[in-house]
């Protein structure tokens, strides 16, 4: 099955769809930034529901950034792939050099996006954690041992796009997972938007402030763009 969006808030807007039924009940939306956000924004709408943010860090090869070795995620939270750091050879102190600067910026971002407010309460509710891709996986695993550490009644995967041999193995991780679209060979996630412009902090808070503003229960009428880059990091497959 393949699925192409015009936008990252075209994709929440399609997810949002697919996750109506947990409309109404005790849910709050979680989404990764940066991108990620963007699609949750228009989840939690669909859902009148909070959003909120989770902070996580991809790990990346030292010498291969957009490889993941791992991922860190707020609460100190490490989840890595022995198999493939073994296979490159990665060091002990590789590692743990890219988590060290990692949770630095973990600790920026907690500062930035919550401007003095709490970490919300998960325990009890269902827990929507949205992304808006999933390549390997690492990311959103470290995100899920943040979740699941806080005791949520129900854990619910969603994303427009991912990896379909990701998606079986994630499936065993969370009590429901959601997705539009599972390509056999997901390429690179900007493949799958017309529009993948890379969003800023600034971007973040907006988004939150944005979703504070709106009445949980009550969906809301405008829903302007996301923010436009001239120049996306990410073209169309040739």
């Amino acid at each position: 099955m393949s699925n192409r969006f015009k936008d990252r808030a075209d994709a929440g807007r399609q997810l949002g769809a697919l996750l109506a039924p947990l409309g109404g009940r005790n849910v709050i939306v979680l989404g990764l930034p940066r991108g990620g956000l963007a699609v949750a924004l228009e989840v939690a709408r669909a859902l009148h529901a909070p959003l909120d943010v989770l902070n996580v860090r991809k790990l990346g090869v030292p010498w291969r950034e957009e490889l993941a070795m791992g991922a860190v995620a707020t609460g100190g939270v490490r989840v890595l792939n022995p198999e493939l750091i073994m296979a490159l050879g990665i060091t002990k102190q590789d590692v743990d050099e890219a988590t060290r600067f990692r949770m630095l910026e973990l600790d920026r971002r907690e500062l930035l996006y919550r401007d003095g407010r709490p970490s919300p309460e998960l325990r009890g509710r269902i827990v929507v954690l949205v992304d808006d891709g999933i390549a390997t996986g690492a990311t959103v695993r470290a995100a899920i041992s943040v979740i699941k550490a806080q005791h949520p009644a129900k854990l619910v995967l969603a994303t427009p796009v991912a990896q379909q041999s990701v998606v079986s193995e994630l499936e065993r991780e969370v009590d429901q997972l959601v997705c539009v679209s599972t390509p056999g060979d997901l390429y690179a996630i900007g493949y799958w938007y017309d529009r993948f412009p890379q969003l800023t902090d600034g971007d973040v808070r907006r988004m939150l402030a944005q979703a504070a503003s709106e009445p949980v229960g009550a969906p809301a009428d405008a829903r302007p763009a996301e923010p436009h880059d001239p120049a996306p990091t990410v073209g169309r497959k040739p």
